[in-house]
């Protein structure tokens, strides 16, 4: 077995910790690119959405590589996600490469017995014991664990920092480290020790920056590639940012889903305009906004793909909710036709707007 997956922020630090720690090879496909955009679209149906097609040039390019299994996350709809699995496999079919695809679905879908049915196929590739087999999986989620909570401190706190592009500088760096790690235990000790080093870096507490909270179908919102490294530019700006959905609060989800204890808080926060879940994620969508503007971010910015219909009901709640709550909201669609320039522009007046709105407060104008 050789196994890959696409991308999706930094789980690949992730799989290749619990991989390694299973003894099973591992492939991790060049970052996501124009290149992955351009090889996948070529086997895409047209009006198929961005993520899917991202995602089929990762295979192509693993598969170049030597990858014969692939493993991403699931999703049963309605939103056409869950369909992602069969449409690329029959799409690799026609192009002469007959893979496996293990699909990791919330055991509230597909029943608890299928999720472990599921898993067997790549436990039953390890030669590791059943101790070794658990302790690869915790560490695995210690990796992710600890990269998003010092991405998400980065994030946020360089709003605040004295010397401008630090804490940027310092999670380029971390990221770059962690992926040299030669085992699982290596990697966790790099990010433990970039987590420690994070809280070293001087910040000004006294700094009012702008605060946008990112919101949208969970794919675009994770992987830079796909919503144009938009994390990466806003702190460029010096903008706080923060966004709650991630890969491991994927994981909690979908554990604690059949219990109804997934999400609480979002749950709660869109009761007012969403109560159902529509498939997709725009239900947390619209919770994230509302939870955003109670914690007193200045504004919030929904990205998602064309055709994305789940987040097209979210869109088509948000100004509402902006109106009711005097809350700026912007949103983003993206395809493989966006164009940086404008989307920059777009990006540069939505903050400008911000920056003018809080000093208005603050100053009584």
């Amino acid at each position: 077995m050789k196994i890959t997956f696409p991308h999706l922020g930094n789980t690949h630090l992730a799989a290749k910790a619990l991989f390694d720690g299973l003894g099973i090879e591992c492939i991790i496909p060049p970052f996501s690119s124009n290149e992955a955009l351009e090889m996948g679209s070529k086997v895409s149906p047209e009006e198929m959405c961005l993520p899917y097609k991202i995602m089929m040039g990762n295979y192509l390019q693993s598969i170049e590589m030597g990858a014969d299994t692939i493993i991403l996350p699931g999703s049963c709809g309605p939103c056409r996600f869950g369909e992602y699995c069969e449409l690329q496999i029959n799409a690799l079919k026609k192009i002469g490469h007959d893979l496996t695809f293990i699909v990791i679905d919330s055991p509230f879908d597909i029943g608890k017995e299928e999720l472990l049915n599921r898993l067997s196929k790549i436990s039953n590739n390890s030669t590791k014991g059943k101790f070794q087999k658990i302790r690869a999986l915790k560490t695995a989620y210690d990796v992710i664990d600890l990269i998003e909570k010092i991405e998400t401190a980065a994030n946020y706190l360089t709003g605040y920092e004295v010397n401008k592009g630090e804490f940027k500088r310092l999670l380029k760096e971390c990221k770059i480290n962690a992926a040299k790690a030669i085992t699982p235990s290596d990697m966790v000790n790099v990010l433990k020790k970039y987590k420690n080093k994070i809280k070293s870096i001087p910040i000004d507490e006294h700094k009012s920056p702008v605060k946008i909270a990112i919101i949208g179908e969970i794919y675009t919102v994770i992987e830079p590639f796909s919503n144009l490294y938009i994390e990466d530019k806003l702190m460029d700006y010096g903008v706080a940012t923060k966004r709650m959905l991630t890969p491991s609060w994927w994981v909690k989800d979908a554990v604690l889903s059949p219990l109804k204890l997934n999400s609480i808080g979002i749950r709660m926060a869109s009761r007012e305009y969403l109560p159902h879940y529509i498939g997709g994620h725009a239900r947390e969508c619209i919770g994230e906004v509302l939870l955003a503007e109670r914690d007193n971010f200045d504004g919030a910015i929904q990205i998602f793909p064309m055709g994305c219909m789940p987040e097209i009901v979210s869109k088509a709640i948000l100004p509402a909710i902006s109106n009711d709550k005097d809350f700026p909201i912007m949103t983003l669609v993206v395809d493989e036709m966006t164009g940086e320039a404008g989307y920059i522009t777009r990006i540069e007046a939505f903050i400008d707007m911000l920056e003018r709105k809080k000093n208005n407060v603050l100053y009584g104008s």
